[in-house]
């Protein structure tokens, strides 16, 4: 068993949310995250092959259709140090040390973006300064914490992690499927956690 490669990311304080996004990104908060490592790509189908044999499309494409029990049983089966990330940790990985730009790239959107039908293979665009890849782009990733959408007005400024219980667990990242196929670092989003979606992956973290 060969886990996807991770990347580790320094324990930081970082600006968490935005003002100008939507009504659940308010209001922007400082927040330190301990050091932690994280998925360089989300889990592709060859990876999750390894777990669940079975007939899937692309092996370098990422694994989709998998709900978040799904995603939460890999990494257990993976071993006890890895798990998925927190809101906490996928934004401050999205924003790649650099404090307060809307995307992994910079403050300006995509001048254009490929039809897409499926989603593309990982780490075919510029990784962020992190060394990671496809963040906020491709497909939306399962986060660990349950989604509340007034949530930062109650959250720790250490390693927060979500309300103890909900019924929608939040989720990162752009989709191929949107019509906008990328969101900016900052952007939430969340469905229930039995739920799959032909856009829905994830990526793996690591306690370290």
């Amino acid at each position: 068993m060969q886990p996807p490669a991770t990347r580790r990311i320094p324990g930081a304080w970082f600006t968490m949310g935005s003002e100008d996004g939507a009504d659940d990104e308010r209001p922007p908060h400082r927040v330190w995250v301990d050091a932690f490592e994280i998925g360089v790509t989300q889990v592709t189908n060859r990876d999750w092959a390894m777990f669940r044999p079975g007939t899937y499309g692309d092996p370098e494409q990422p694994v989709v259709n998998v709900s978040w029990f799904d995603a939460a049983s890999y990494c257990e089966w993976l071993g006890d140090r890895f798990r998925l990330p927190t809101e906490a940790e996928w934004e401050c990985a999205a924003r790649g040390g650099v404090d307060g730009q809307r995307y992994p790239w910079g403050d300006d959107a995509p001048s254009s973006y490929d039809a897409l039908i499926a989603p593309r293979t990982v780490a075919k665009t510029r990784p962020n300064t992190f060394g990671l890849y496809d963040m906020c782009e491709n497909v939306h990733e399962w986060c660990s914490d349950w989604y509340d959408a007034d949530y930062y007005r109650v959250s720790p400024d250490r390693n927060p992690r979500g309300p103890a219980a909900g019924t929608r667990r939040a989720s990162r990242g752009g989709s191929w499927r949107h019509q906008i196929k990328f969101t900016r670092c900052a952007a939430r989003s969340s469905i229930p956690p039995e739920f799959r979606y032909a856009d829905y992956g994830f990526r793996i973290a690591v306690t370290v």
